[in-house]
C-alpha cells in the first residue's frame, strides 16, 4: 500500500509539473515585448502589409487564450508547431540539435561524475588533510566560476592547439574517411566536454563529500569502527552505499539536463545544440521553438527525477512495500 501511494504521488506530482511548466512556458515568452514579426521593422522592403500577413500566417493575430487552447490541441497530437525562423518542424529542429548536444555533454557529465566521486570520496576519506583542503577549495573555486567564463579562458588558452568553433572543419575538400571524420569531430569536441567537467566537477565533489561525512557520523559506523571493521572497508561497503541517495539524486538531475546542454557553452564555442538552438530562438522570438525547447528539458529534468524516486525504492528500506 505504502508503495503503491508512493508511486500515485510521484507520477502525479511529476505529470502536474509538466503540465504546469507547458503553460507557464507558453504565456511567459508572450509576456515579453515583440514577436516574432516586430525585427521585420528594420529590414528593408518589409511593408505594413507584409507584417500583417506573417501575424495571421503564425496565428500571432488570435487572441492569447485561444493561441494557447490551440497549442494544447496541437501538443496531445504530439505537434511542437513550426519554427517562425526557419518554417520547419520544431521536432525535426530539435532532434537536429539533440543529436549535436548529446554526445559532448553525456562525456562530460560521466567524467565529470567519475572524478567528482573519486574525489568526494577521498576528501570524505582524508577529512582535514592537505589532499582535502585541496581537493575541497579547487571544487568551490570551480564551482563558483560561470560556466562561459571557463569557455572563454580555455578558447583564449587552447586556440591555438584546438578546433574553438562548430563541429567540423569546414575547409576540408573532397570525401573524408570515418575515422577521419572522427577524429575532426573529437577535436572540436573536446573545448566544449573539457569545459563542461570543469563546471559539474565542483558541485558532484562537494555533494558527495558532504553526503560522505554525514554517513560517517552515524552512530552505527562508530560501532563499525569499535568492533575493529578497516576504514577502507567502512568506505566503501557501509559509508557509500548508505550514501547513495543523495548521489542518485545527483546522478539523476545530472543526466536529467543533458538534454539542455549548456546554453552558454554552446555559444561561445557555436556548437549547434539545443542551447545554440533556444539562444537563437529567444532573439528571432521563435514562440514554438522557445516553447518546445523548455518541453523537451523538462520533461527529461521530470522522467530522470521520476526514474531516481524508483531507485529509492531498492535503496531506502524506510519505503515498505
Amino acid at each position: 500500500m505504502i508503495r503503491s501511494d508512493y508511486l500515485l504521488k510521484r507520477v502525479t506530482f511529476a505529470i502536474v509539473t509538466i503540465f504546469v511548466v507547458i503553460t507557464l512556458n507558453f504565456f511567459m515568452f508572450r509576456v515579453l515585448p515583440g514577436t516574432a514579426v516586430t525585427n521585420l521593422s528594420k529590414v528593408p522592403n518589409a511593408s505594413a502589409q507584409l507584417r500583417r500577413e506573417l501575424r495571421i500566417e503564425f496565428g500571432l493575430n488570435l487572441p492569447v487564450g485561444t493561441q494557447y487552447l490551440d497549442y494544447l490541441k496541437e501538443l496531445a497530437h504530439g505537434n511542437l508547431g513550426i519554427s517562425f525562423g526557419n518554417q520547419q518542424p520544431v521536432a525535426s529542429n530539435l532532434k537536429t540539435a539533440l543529436l549535436n548536444t548529446l554526445p559532448v555533454v553525456t562525456i562530460a557529465t560521466v567524467i565529470s561524475l567519475i572524478i567528482g566521486i573519486g574525489t568526494g570520496v577521498l576528501s570524505a576519506w582524508r577529512r582535514g588533510s592537505k589532499l582535502d583542503h585541496l581537493s575541497t577549495n579547487a571544487a568551490i573555486v570551480l564551482y563558483a566560476l560561470p560556466t562561459q567564463w571557463i569557455a572563454l579562458i580555455l578558447l583564449i588558452a587552447l586556440s591555438r592547439y584546438l578546433p574553438t568553433a562548430g563541429t567540423t572543419n569546414p575547409f576540408q575538400i573532397g570525401p573524408v574517411s570515418f575515422w577521419s571524420n572522427l577524429g575532426d569531430l573529437s577535436s572540436h569536441m573536446t573545448l566544449p566536454a573539457l569545459t563542461l567537467v570543469l563546471t559539474l566537477y565542483g558541485g558532484n565533489t562537494l555533494i558527495i563529500r558532504s553526503a560522505l561525512l554525514e554517513t560517517l557520523g552515524e552512530d552505527y559506523m562508530l560501532t563499525a569502527r569499535a568492533k575493529g571493521i578497516g576504514k577502507r572497508r567502512m568506505m566503501w561497503s557501509h559509508a557509500l552505499r548508505n550514501a547513495m541517495l543523495p548521489i542518485t539524486t545527483l546522478i539523476a538531475l545530472s543526466f536529467g539536463t543533458i538534454v539542455a546542454g549548456a546554453i552558454l557553452m554552446e555559444v561561445v564555442f557555436s556548437w549547434p545544440g539545443i542551447g545554440q538552438a533556444l539562444y537563437q530562438s529567444v532573439q528571432q522570438r521563435d514562440y514554438p521553438m522557445m516553447q518546445g525547447g523548455f518541453l523537451l528539458i523538462t520533461v527529461s529534468v521530470v522522467l530522470f527525477n521520476l526514474l531516481a524516486d524508483l531507485v529509492y525504492f531498492k535503496l531506502d528500506p524506510r519505503i515498505k512495500a
